[in-house]
C-alpha cells in the first residue's frame, strides 16, 4: 500500500492538525544534542504503516538495526496518524517520539519553519553525507524547506498510468498514450455507454476522483505555483491555465460533472478490492506504484499495464516523467536523545540493504542512489515502471510551503468549482485563487 494517502479530506484535516503544530510548538530547531548514542537507551518511534506486512516489514528493519546496536532500544507504535503526530510533537512528555515518519510531504514546510523537527544539516554532516549524491535529488528537495533540511526521505512514491490491456485490445489501441490529444483519444474510445451513465469510463478525470488531484496532474504540466519572490502565481503561470482548461474540456467530453460525478459516487473503495480499476469500472487510472501490487493480489480477470502519465502536446520531450512524494523521516525537536534518534534515522533512510528490503516488501520506490540500483531491487515489469519515473529528472514534487499544502487544496476547491461550471471565468478565479493562497501563507507564517 501506499505511504501517502492523499484524498481531499484527509489533507483538509492534515492541514488542520498542522496549523495547530505551528501556533503551538515550542521546539528548538538547533541541533541540542549532548546524548551519547552509545549508552544504553530507548527511543520511541512512531509511524503510520499499519497493514500487517507493513509492520511487520518496518519492524524487521527495527530489529536489524537493534542488533547493529545493542545499546538502543526501540519503542515502535504503528498507525499514527497526522493528527496524532503533531499532538505529540507539540506537547513532547515521556509518551512523545524521538524519531517520527509522516506520509504528509506536504507538511515539510511546516515542520521546517515551526521548529517541530530538528535541523538534520549537522548530523548529516557529521556523518559525512550528502544529501544531493545520497538521495535520489527529486526527493531529496522535498524533505527541506527554505535552506532548512528537518526531514529525509524513506521510501517514496511515484505516479504514473495503469492501463486495461484487454480492454486497449478490443478497442484497438496498440500502446499506451504518451501525449494528452493521444490520452483524450484514447479515453472516449474505452468508454461504453450505459444508459444515462456508464458500463466502463475510459478515465475518471474529477479532481474529487482517486489520485487525480491538481497537483498529480500539474506534475505533467510544469505548473510552478509560485512566482520568484515565493507569491502565488497561478494567474501568471500558463501552465496551469492550459491544465484548468484541458481538464475541463476532457470532463465535458464525457457528458458533463454531474453525470461522472453520479458515476464516481457509485465506485468501490480506491484500498479496496472493489476498486473501479478492479473491476474493470474505468479503464485506466493515475495511481503510485502500490497499485500494480494491489492489482495482482485482487486477481484480476484481465491483464494490466503501466506507463508514465502522458504529458501535453507542447511537453512531448518530457515523457516518462511523473508527480512524485512519500514517507518523511525526522527527529522531534523536543526529544532528549537527538544523537541516538539520528543513529536511527540513519539507518532506515540510507542502510541499502535496510531501504531495499523495505521497498520490496511494501512495494514503494527506494530513496536512495544505491538502493535503486542494487541488484536486490524487485524487477517486476509493473513495479519498475514507477522506479524509472521516479528517476526521471523532471519528476517533481510541489514547493514547500510554510502553511504545508493548504495552497493545493485551496487550488483543487478552485478546480472543482471550475470543472463544475459554477466559476466560468478562469482569469478571475485563478486571480482569487492567488489572493486567497498569499493571505493565507501570511498568516500561517
Amino acid at each position: 500500500m501506499p505511504t501517502y494517502r492523499r484524498t481531499t479530506a484527509v489533507a483538509l484535516a492534515a492541514a488542520a492538525s498542522s496549523a495547530l503544530l505551528l501556533s503551538a510548538c515550542t521546539g528548538s530547531n538547533d541541533a541540542g544534542a549532548d546524548d551519547d548514542p552509545n549508552a544504553r537507551t530507548t527511543l520511541t518511534f512512531w509511524h503510520g504503516w499499519s497493514a500487517p506486512s507493513e509492520v511487520a516489514a518496518i519492524e524487521a528493519n527495527i530489529k536489524t538495526f537493534e542488533d547493529k546496536h545493542p545499546g538502543i532500544k526501540v519503542k515502535v507504535v504503528k498507525g499514527i496518524t497526522d493528527e496524532k503526530l503533531n499532538q505529540g510533537l507539540r506537547t513532547g512528555g515521556s509518551s512523545a517520539p524521538d524519531v517520527v515518519s509522516s506520509f504528509t510531504t506536504d507538511s515539510v514546510g511546516r515542520f521546517c519553519s515551526s521548529r517541530a523537527l530538528t535541523d538534520l544539516g549537522p548530523f548529516l554532516d557529521t556523518s559525512g553525507i550528502d544529501p544531493a549524491t545520497t538521495f535520489l535529488p527529486q526527493m531529496a528537495r522535498y524533505t527541506e524547506h527554505d535552506g532548512t533540511r528537518c526531514t529525509v526521505p524513506l521510501l517514496g512514491d511515484a505516479y504514473g498510468l495503469y492501463y486495461n490491456k484487454t480492454a486497449f485490445k478490443e478497442a484497438g489501441i496498440t500502446a499506451p498514450p504518451r501525449t494528452l490529444s493521444e490520452f483524450d483519444a484514447a479515453v472516449k474510445k474505452l468508454t461504453k455507454a450505459k444508459g444515462d451513465g456508464f458500463e466502463r469510463l475510459g478515465f475518471m478525470p474529477l479532481y474529487l476522483g482517486y489520485e487525480t488531484t491538481v497537483e498529480h496532474y500539474g506534475g505533467q504540466f510544469g505548473v510552478t505555483y509560485v512566482d520568484a519572490g515565493g507569491k502565488s502565481n497561478t494567474a501568471g503561470d500558463p501552465a496551469v491555465k492550459a491544465m484548468f482548461t484541458w481538464q475541463k474540456k476532457l470532463v465535458d467530453d464525457l457528458g458533463g460533472y454531474q453525470k461522472l460525478n453520479r458515476f464516481r459516487t457509485s465506485l468501490g473503495d480506491e484500498w479496496g478490492a472493489k476498486h473501479p480499476f478492479h473491476t474493470g469500472q474505468v479503464a485506466m487510472q493515475l495511481d503510485g506504484e502500490w497499485r500494480g501490487k494491489m492489482a495482482t493480489d485482487a486477481e484480476l480477470d484481465f491483464e494490466i499495464g503501466a506507463a508514465p502519465f502522458p504529458v501535453p502536446d507542447d511537453r512531448a520531450a518530457d515523457y516518462g516523467k511523473g508527480y512524485l512524494s512519500g514517507t518523511v523521516l525526522g527527529i522531534a525537536s523536543n526529544s532528549p536523545r537527538k544523537n541516538a534518534a539520528w543513529e536511527l534515522v540513519k539507518y532506515l533512510s540510507t542502510d541499502t540493504d535496510a531501504v531495499v528490503s523495505f521497498a520490496n516488501a511494501i512495494h514503494n520506490v527506494p530513496s536512495t542512489m544505491a538502493a535503486l540500483k542494487s541488484p536486490k531491487l524487485d524487477n517486476d515489469p509493473l513495479y519498475r515502471t514507477f522506479v524509472d519515473i521516479a528517476q526521471h529528472p523532471k519528476s517533481s514534487h510541489a514547493p514547500s510551503s510554510v502553511n504545508g499544502g493548504a495552497f493545493l487544496l485551496t487550488l483543487q476547491d478552485h478546480a472543482i468549482a471550475y470543472e463544475k461550471g459554477a466559476e466560468k471565468d478562469l482569469d478571475a478565479l485563478l486571480k482569487k485563487n492567488d489572493a486567497q493562497v498569499d493571505k493565507d501563507n501570511e498568516q500561517a507564517g
